[in-house]
C-alpha cells in the first residue's frame, strides 16, 4: 500500500538571524507556499509555541530575568524548548505535519552562549537535553546589517502608526548585535549540512522566492508539487 505523499517524512525547519530581519514575515510566507502544496504544515515559534513556554517568553523578553544572567536565561530557554519539543513539534512531526519554527535552539547558541559568553559545554547540555533527537532538518539564517535591520523597523513602525517597544534584546547596544550577526554566521559555518544563509537585505518578495528555491531544492518530495 502507498504511503500518502504529505506523511512521511515530515521536516522540521526553523528561521534564525537578529532583531529585524524578517524572520515572523518569512515563515507565514513559506507556510503558505507549503500548504498551497498540499503539504500539512503549521508554525510555531520561539520561546513560545506552548502555554507553559510562553510564560517563559513573557518573563525573559520583559527584561524580568536579565538580572540573572545569561547562564540563567539559557537555563529558562532551555526548560521552554523543552515543553515545546514535547508538547508540539514532536508530536507533529509523528503525525506527518512539517513544522516551521520561528527561531530555535541556535538562537541559544547564538544570544546566551556565544555572545553572552556563556560556557559551550552548559549549552551543549542543555541542548541534548532539550532538543531529544529533533535537530531541524533544515535552518535558514536571515541576515542583515543590524543597523539596515532597524531601521527597517522603525520605518515600518512609523508607516503602521505603532507605539515603538522594545524587548530584552532589542534594547542592546548596536555593538552586541553586530556581534550577535557574526556569531550566527559562524553557527552557519560549522553546520553546513543544516543551516543556509539568505541576505535579507532584498524586498520580501524577491526573498520569499530565494528561501522557496533553498527549500525545494533540499527536501526532492516538493519538487514538481503544483499549487492547489
Amino acid at each position: 500500500m502507498l504511503e500518502a505523499p504529505n506523511r512521511r517524512p515530515a521536516r522540521f525547519i526553523t528561521f534564525e538571524g537578529g532583531e529585524g530581519v524578517g524572520k515572523s514575515t518569512q515563515v507565514r510566507r513559506l507556510l503558505t507556499n507549503l500548504s498551497q502544496r498540499a503539504i500539512d504544515v503549521v508554525r510555531t515559534r520561539e520561546p513560545g509555541g506552548t502555554p507553559k513556554a510562553e510564560a517563559i517568553r513573557s518573563f525573559i523578553l520583559q527584561g524580568r530575568s536579565e538580572a540573572w544572567g545569561a547562564g540563567a536565561e539559557a537555563v529558562l530557554f532551555a526548560a521552554a524548548r523543552l515543553d515545546h519539543v514535547n508538547e508540539m513539534i514532536a508530536p507533529n512531526l509523528a503525525k506527518g505535519t512539517w513544522v516551521i519554527s520561528d527561531r530555535f535552539c541556535d538562537s541559544t547558541r547564538a544570544y546566551q552562549g556565544l555572545t553572552g559568553g556563556v560556557d559551550d559545554r552548559l549549552i551543549n547540555a542543555l541542548e541534548d537535553l532539550a532538543l531529544d533527537g529533533h535537530t531541524p532538518d533544515l535552518t535558514i539564517v536571515l541576515d542583515m546589517d543590524p543597523l539596515t535591520a532597524f531601521k527597517r523597523v522603525e520605518q515600518r513602525t512609523l508607516e503602521e502608526g505603532l507605539q515603538a517597544t522594545g524587548d530584552r534584546f532589542e534594547k542592546e547596544e548596536i555593538e552586541w548585535h553586530q556581534l550577535l550577526r557574526a556569531n550566527f554566521l559562524d553557527i552557519a559555518r560549522n553546520n553546513p549540512d543544516r543551516c543556509v544563509v539568505v541576505s535579507a537585505e532584498q524586498d520580501e518578495e524577491a526573498l520569499e522566492t530565494a528561501i522557496w528555491t533553498v527549500v525545494s531544492e533540499r527536501f526532492p518530495e516538493l519538487q514538481g508539487r503544483s499549487l492547489a
